[in-house]
């Protein structure tokens, strides 16, 4: 699925998470004391959902464009 980072910014933030957690590919996860921060790739851009892994809650998401990143990727 591909989706501009815009039109994922005007989504729910139900279905933002849903969105990149089954459509996203994960490129980077680490858990800090009792957080996972977890961070997907969509299409030109890049969502992180923080989990509270002791509530089992989303505690946070940020999506931010990452045009930088695509092109160390398309240069591997």
């Amino acid at each position: 699925m591909s989706i501009s980072y815009y039109d994922f910014n005007n989504l729910s933030k139900e279905s933002q998470i849903e969105l990149a957690i089954s459509e996203g590919r994960i490129i980077d996860e680490t858990t800090k004391n009792n957080l996972r921060f977890v961070v997907y790739k969509l299409s030109s851009f890049s969502v992180e959902i923080v989990h509270d892994t002791i509530d089992n809650k989303i505690a946070g998401l940020s999506a931010f464009q990452n045009n930088h990143i695509e092109n160390s990727e398309a240069a591997d």
